[in-house]
């Protein structure tokens, strides 16, 4: 099977699960200034979540450019990674309306456990479903394959890392989670340089 149909809807829920970042981002209260000010955690929720989001749309178009068919398990795994994609505005939420309250620990529990099981669909799309699935083109570049599976080792260890501390500090888990985005765009920058 051709990649092509899947690539789209992939590109579909990526779109939409961005979007939908942006709808929880609302005022309260008839003091539109002070409003704008006290909902500080939903812009850098949405821009974390925005950016987390993009940057695995192009770890996602990346796997693509390697591979020159799919099978069922390749299909299955990225529907369970598009389900986990589709679902992080949910978490985003949570921790943008409960950093500052007692739901702070529970709110950046979901927002960590969610990208801890997204990162571990990535790397079984990309490990079992690709490199174990025989799915990847004869002429890909080896550089590129090889950065791939170095890029989403870490990927799962970071995430349930900043889950944990969220245990103990809800705040320094936020800061974290920031941290591991901001990781992967230098990341993806200097690794997109060299490839």
């Amino acid at each position: 099977m051709s990649t092509s149909r899947l690539e789209t809807f992939a590109d579909g829920v990526f779109a939409i699960a961005a979007t939908l970042l942006i709808l929880d981002v609302r005022t309260v209260g008839p003091d539109l200034g002070q409003s704008l000010l006290h909902i500080w955690p939903s812009y850098v929720g949405y821009a974390v979540s925005f950016f987390t989001i993009g940057i695995m749309w192009v770890n996602h178009h990346t796997v693509f450019e390697q591979i020159d068919r799919v099978d069922r398990r390749f299909l299955f795994i990225n529907v369970g990674l598009l389900m986990c994609i589709a679902f992080v505005p949910f978490p985003t939420r949570l921790v943008a309306l409960h950093i500052r309250d007692e739901g702070a620990k529970a709110a950046t529990l979901a927002y960590g456990l969610t990208l801890t099981i997204t990162a571990v669909f990535f790397s079984l799309l990309w490990f079992v479903g690709a490199l174990r699935g025989g799915l990847i083109k004869s002429d890909a570049d080896p550089r590129t394959v090889s950065g791939l599976s170095r890029t989403y080792w870490p990927g799962i260890v970071l995430y349930l890392a900043a889950t944990l501390v969220a245990l103990v500090s809800p705040g320094a888990s936020a800061i974290m989670y920031a941290a591991i985005g901001l990781f992967y765009v230098l990341e993806s920058s200097i690794f997109g340089r060299n490839v």
